[in-house]
């Protein structure tokens, strides 16, 4: 880990700056597309492994950047924080959310809120940097071209906030929920996601892959899709092996979920070590390790995780494969999918300067 900032010469080059950019997810992506990128992350484990990504990062608080910062920057893209508003956490974002959409409110007008971010949840200062992006883009001296944004599904109300204070700036704006397994991660997660844009019609990507459904077989569904990919495949694994979730009902761990080799995985959180593997060979653990956790998200084989907490990291991030269809949506362009398959297989070092004919 370096305490060093970007030189300002790198800043000013960039093409892209990532808010809240955690291991990499968005950066990856942004990387396979030739999309050059810093990224601004306070974790310092997240950090680590940025550094040995090689990934241009300033370690800090969003809160203390500004878009000045990064002044050639024409996308800005981030996925703030989402313990407080996920149904695992203990949900102090979903109870204060009528406050944050006032706020939203009171930034489109040019009133400064930040005292009252500070009081809106004193046990958890999370909450309200869901709010950074918007304040990002309202100070900004010239207009994004694209903006994208992902979080948990219960701050879909907020980006839709977020999108009626866009539109008044000129800005086409798509949100939504998608699942990842429709874009071929193997692992069924949803996200919400927003896109903005200025030089053409904003639109959600189209998904290329069929949705998970429990006890459809994976041949059925619409035929103009691929089938979703399955645990198995993402691994490299010949053997049949059976997750079991470390999520239960009611706390009766006879009621935990199981996923199969040919099934997508569950949605892989900063407890996914917890899960256990059932059909490993002899000697093998049962549980999965920090690669293979980062596998399921779709990051490169050989991504050099590093410092403390690489599982919590990983749950963290969003799956780059999922990412690239979202850069690609932002910027009015298509992927190859075949193109982007070679990029989740290979080696980070081979595709981190940037993927020739991923773009359509």
């Amino acid at each position: 880990m370096t305490d060093e900032q970007p030189p300002s010469s790198l800043r000013a080059q960039v093409e892209m700056v990532d808010l809240f950019a955690g291991p990499g997810g968005l950066d990856v992506a942004a990387h396979w597309l030739g999309v050059s990128v810093a990224g601004i992350e306070y974790d310092a484990d997240a950090c680590a492994t940025r550094e040995a990504a090689g990934l241009l990062t300033e370690e800090g608080d969003v809160c203390l950047s500004k878009p000045a910062d990064f002044p050639m920057a024409r996308i800005l893209s981030g996925g703030p924080p989402c313990q407080t508003y996920t149904v695992a956490g203990k949900g102090a974002g979903r109870r204060a959310l009528d406050q944050v959409l006032r706020f939203v409110e009171e930034m489109a007008a040019g009133k400064d809120v930040t005292e009252k971010l500070a009081l809106l949840d004193k046990d958890d200062n999370r909450t309200g940097l869901v709010l950074q992006p918007l304040r990002w883009a309202i100070e900004a001296g010239t207009p994004y071209d694209a903006i994208v944004l992902e979080q948990v599904p219960a701050v879909l109300p907020v980006w839709k906030a977020f999108a009626e204070v866009l539109e008044k700036r000129d800005y086409s704006v798509a949100c939504g929920i998608l699942h990842t397994e429709e874009f071929g991660v193997p692992q069924t997660r949803r996200r919400a996601i927003l896109i903005a844009r200025r030089d053409g019609p904003a639109k959600l990507p189209e998904p290329t892959h069929r949705r998970y459904v429990k006890g459809r077989d994976r041949q059925a569904g619409d035929q103009r899709l691929l089938p979703w990919k399955t645990m198995g495949e993402a691994l490299d694994w010949q053997h049949r092996f059976t997750v079991v979730s470390n999520y239960g009902t009611g706390g009766d761990p006879k009621a935990r979920g199981r996923r199969e080799t040919d099934q997508p995985a569950f949605t892989v959180t900063g407890k996914v070590s917890r899960n256990r593997l059932l059909g490993r060979p002899s000697g093998e653990p049962d549980r999965f390790n920090d690669r293979e956790a980062g596998r399921l998200q779709t990051f490169p084989p050989d991504y050099p995780w590093s410092g403390r907490g690489v599982a919590q990291q990983v749950g963290n991030a969003i799956p780059p494969r999922l990412a690239a269809h979202v850069l690609a949506a932002a910027l009015g362009e298509e992927l190859d999918i075949a193109v982007l398959d070679k990029c989740v297989e290979a080696s980070w070092q081979d595709t981190r300067d940037g993927v020739d004919g991923l773009l359509k």
